[in-house]
Order: structure tokens, then C-alpha cells, then sequence
């Protein structure tokens, strides 16, 4: 007989009904994790690819200039300048290495280095010499050209907020104030302009005819520097209008303050155009990479013998390419595609003014 101990008991179907739900359950949790994480996955690896695009030449470039060209063109349009003005020298210099290698083939290269064994020791000296000169030149022209950037990003601030300021504190007590209002706007932007004009050293031209009336426009021609001359006519509207109690002192001196600063920012880029990087390092420098050439063949040809040439014209396009590009940026402000997106940073200033006054009207 078995005691009571001993028997065994059947488990409940209500306890094994609850056990399947539960690992059903279970399952159906882990699975949609699994989906969530795989979706979560996808998401990173999508704007992963956003912020790869970004990084890109033709995304960087279209900030930059708010031009879009392919990542191709871009590369072209950038070195096409730098290549043009190094181009005959690497030609000169692969044609001078090919002339060293035809010299050592006839055998007239060892008696030269047995005689002159000191040109490795001068090479390594011009390496060194080089390195400085190089990096010191590229520095310069970086800070020339950031420097640059700056105060024109300080000229758009200064732009946008002395035409906000116009647009909300200069009463309008007739109907041709807003007129006038927005005629003195659009030679706030016509100060930039002719600051882009005035820095490249050109004349007044048809840009500024749109912004201002003709007599301006005319008067503009005959002057020796027109941004002081719509400076001046900024001021003396600012003036009137206080004469007239459409602004009161404060603000008055707020609008003047402003002013001023945007002659200031003229000021510095002016600083920038005037004062060039000493013609002595770029002498001293042009005359150390000629040296460099003519010595360097006479110490590869010995291990490089016909590829002396073609290695020459490789090293020169390097180095003159790293000193053009240091001569093009160090003036920030001409027309090169290195230069300062003058044009558009312009256009940009003109934008903004031509969505701000619309609110100003609705305002008033």
C-alpha cells in the first residue's frame, strides 16, 4: 500500500494555461525588443550617413558659398586657380630633374658629388629651413583670412540688427515715411555692398543702382570712398528723423552707435587689405625653394636616375602649391574661389532685409 506521501498529484490545467501565457508573453517581449533595437539600429546608421553627407565637398561647399556643384566640380573649382599658377614651374622643374638624370647617365654627376660632398648636408638644412618658412606662411594667410571672416560676420549681425532697429523705433507720421524708411534699408545693404566693391578695387557699378536712387547712384561715381558716403547719408537720415521726433535721443544714439560700428568693421578689412604679410618672408621664401630644387636632383639622381624628373615635378607642385594657396588666401577679398563668398554673404544681407521690413509694415 502506498502512503499518502506518495502520491502524486496532477498539476492543475489552470496553472499550465497560466505558465503558456506567460512565456508566450515572454517571447513576444523579447521579439519586439529585438525589432525596436534593429529599428533603433537603422535610425543611427541612416543619420550616420546624413552626417557623412554633410562632411561632404559639395554639402561643405554649398554652406559655404550656397552654391551646388558635385563633389567633382567642387575639387576643380577650387585648385584650378592654384594649378594655373604652378603649372609652368612643376613643367620647369621636371624638364630641370630629366636634364640631371641625361647629365648622370653620360657620368657627369659622380664627379660633381665627389668634389661637392656637402649638398645632402645643405638639402637637410633646407628642409628644415622650408618646413618653418611654410607653416609660418600658411598660419599667417589662415589668420589673415579668418580674421577676414570675422568682421564680415560681424558685419551681417550689425546689418540685421540696425534694420530692425530702424523698422520698430523710427515712428512713421506720414506716408511717405515708410517710403523713405525703406529706401534708407536698402542703403544699409548698399553700405555692404560698396564695402565689397571698395575692398576689390573696383568701381561703383550696376549692384548698388537697385539699392538706392539714381541721383545716389550718380553722385556715388564721383566719390573716392562711397561706403563713408552712405555712412554719411545713414547718419544724416537718423538726424532728420530726430529733428522731426519720429526717435527719441536714446535711441537715437542706439541707431548711431550701431552705425559706427559698421564703419569700424570697414576699418578692420581695410587693415587686412593694406597691410600685406612683409615682402621679405615671400622673397626669402621664393628664393629658398629655388635653391631647393636646383640642389635636390644632384643628391636623388644617384638612387632615382631617370625618375628623378617626375619625382621633382611632384615635390615642387607640394611645395608651391602650399605657397600659392597661403599667397591666394592672405587677401581674403578678391574674386579667387578661395577667397571670402563676398557675393553671396551680400545677397544674404539683402535676403534678410527683404523679410524683415514686410513684418515691419504689417506691424505699423
Amino acid at each position: 500500500m502506498e502512503g499518502p506521501n506518495n502520491k502524486k498529484t496532477a498539476s492543475p490545467p489552470e496553472h499550465n494555461n497560466n505558465n503558456f501565457r506567460e512565456s508566450s508573453e515572454k517571447s513576444s517581449s523579447s521579439t519586439s525588443q529585438r525589432k525596436f533595437l534593429l529599428g533603433e539600429s537603422q535610425k543611427r546608421f541612416i543619420s550616420g550617413e546624413k552626417h557623412v553627407a554633410k562632411r561632404s565637398f559639395s554639402e561643405r561647399f554649398g554652406l559655404y558659398t550656397g552654391e551646388q556643384l558635385p563633389g567633382f566640380k567642387v575639387t576643380f573649382h577650387l585648385t584650378q586657380t592654384v594649378i594655373q599658377a604652378i603649372l609652368p614651374w612643376v613643367i620647369l622643374w621636371g624638364g630641370y630633374g630629366f636634364l640631371i638624370s641625361l647629365l648622370n647617365y653620360y657620368g657627369s654627376i659622380s664627379k660633381v658629388n665627389t668634389d661637392i660632398k656637402a649638398i645632402p648636408n645643405i638639402v637637410i638644412c633646407l628642409n628644415i629651413v622650408l618646413s618653418l618658412l611654410l607653416i609660418f606662411r600658411t598660419n599667417t594667410a589662415h589668420d589673415r583670412f579668418w580674421e577676414a571672416r570675422k568682421l564680415w560676420g560681424g558685419m551681417i549681425n550689425t546689418v540685421r540688427n540696425l534694420a530692425r532697429r530702424i523698422c520698430i523705433v523710427i515712428k512713421e507720421r506720414e506716408p511717405e515715411d515708410r517710403t523713405e524708411k525703406e529706401a534708407i534699408l536698402r542703403l544699409v545693404v548698399a553700405f555692404a555692398v560698396a564695402m565689397k566693391l571698395h575692398l576689390r578695387r573696383q568701381p561703383v557699378n550696376s549692384e548698388l543702382a537697385s539699392l538706392m536712387s539714381s541721383s545716389k547712384y550718380y553722385t556715388l561715381q564721383d566719390v573716392n570712398h562711397p561706403p563713408l558716403k552712405i555712412a554719411y547719408w545713414i547718419g544724416d537720415y537718423f538726424q532728420h528723423q530726430h529733428e522731426r521726433q519720429c526717435v527719441d535721443i536714446l535711441e537715437l544714439n542706439a541707431l548711431h552707435q550701431l552705425l559706427d560700428e559698421m564703419v569700424n568693421l570697414l576699418g578692420g578689412c581695410e587693415r587686412i587689405l593694406k597691410t600685406p604679410v612683409p615682402l621679405v618672408y615671400t622673397i626669402t621664401l621664393k628664393m629658398l625653394l629655388t635653391i631647393y630644387f636646383l640642389l635636390l636632383p644632384w643628391e636623388l639622381v644617384s638612387g632615382l636616375t631617370w625618375w628623378t624628373g617626375p619625382i621633382l615635378a611632384f615635390l615642387s607642385c607640394i611645395l608651391l602649391s602650399i605657397d600659392e594657396i597661403g599667397a591666394e588666401i592672405e587677401e581674403p577679398f578678391g574674386e579667387d574661389p578661395n577667397d571670402l563668398p563676398l557675393d553671396a554673404i551680400c545677397k544674404t544681407m539683402l535676403r534678410n532685409i527683404d523679410d524683415l521690413y514686410p513684418c515691419c509694415q504689417s506691424v505699423r
